[in-house]
């Protein structure tokens, strides 16, 4: 027989939770959280700032655990909890104090639709954790319908757009990027870039003429560069279709 201590032991580790990776969830968390409570202050530049804030720690939780091998079932489990709060309750909320208001029972109906969208997708996303195409996305991932939705918000407020006249197009947008979060539309992932690897020195330019436009105007230039995110995913859907389709006919 084993002694009682090891197998105390055991069970104390097996409990134990690695703190790196969910310390950077934590702080997604806190950003989604801090997203809401701005937006029902009427700070709506500060809660979208927020929501980026969100998707920046939600992108280096899961790196972070790859890379220091601490991937564990709870770390995924309060990773989703984290990314309903950040990426579906605070933009909705975000969108529907600024804008969204406006337009009565469609207003607050659309911005539950982008909710339970977000829920939906998640909830997907786990239960395909094990498929073998891990290039591209099904769906348009949350984190980037939260930064379609943030941008609308941001730019709306900064350029003091009245929120009334927005209602229609913010409410039609958001719809849309609602649906294509449920769709099988294709987006890439970036789960296969090598970051490891040389790249040619015209990648380093264009790095830091991006990083400088985003300085300079963070807004408009994410907007451009998360509205182009979400253009390519039926770009690729039906370039994908069409490749299929000549090589069927060849057969």
């Amino acid at each position: 027989m084993k002694p009682k201590v090891n197998l105390s032991k055991e069970k104390i580790r097996a409990r134990g939770i690695y703190l790196l990776p969910n310390a950077l969830t934590t702080a997604a968390l806190f950003s989604g959280f801090y997203a809401i409570v701005a937006a029902m202050k009427g700070l709506y530049s500060v809660a979208a700032i927020a929501i980026f804030a969100a998707m920046i720690a939600d992108g280096l939780d899961g790196r972070v655990a790859r890379l220091t091998n601490t991937q564990t079932l709870f770390g995924a489990e309060y990773d989703s909890l984290s990314d309903m709060v950040a990426f579906a309750v605070a933009p909705s909320l975000a969108i529907y104090s600024w804008s969204l208001s406006h337009l009565g029972k469609v207003g607050w109906l659309v911005a539950f639709i982008y909710t339970a969208a977000t829920a939906l997708r998640l909830a997907r996303f786990n239960t395909q954790l094990q498929d073998d195409d891990k290039g591209y996305f099904q769906g348009l991932p949350s984190p980037s319908a939260a930064a379609v939705i943030a941008c609308m918000v941001w730019l709306g407020d900064s350029m003091a757009i009245p929120s009334e006249w927005a209602a229609i197009p913010t409410a039609i947008v958001t719809f849309i990027v609602a649906a294509l979060m449920v769709s099988r539309v294709r987006y890439y992932s970036f789960k296969k870039l090598d970051f490891h690897g040389k790249v040619p020195f015209i990648v380093a330019v264009l790095l830091v003429l991006i990083i400088a436009a985003v300085a300079m105007d963070p807004a408009r230039v994410l907007s451009i560069i998360f509205v182009g995110y979400v253009f390519s995913g039926p770009i690729i859907t039906l370039s994908q279709k069409r490749k299929m389709r000549k090589r069927r006919e060849r057969v």
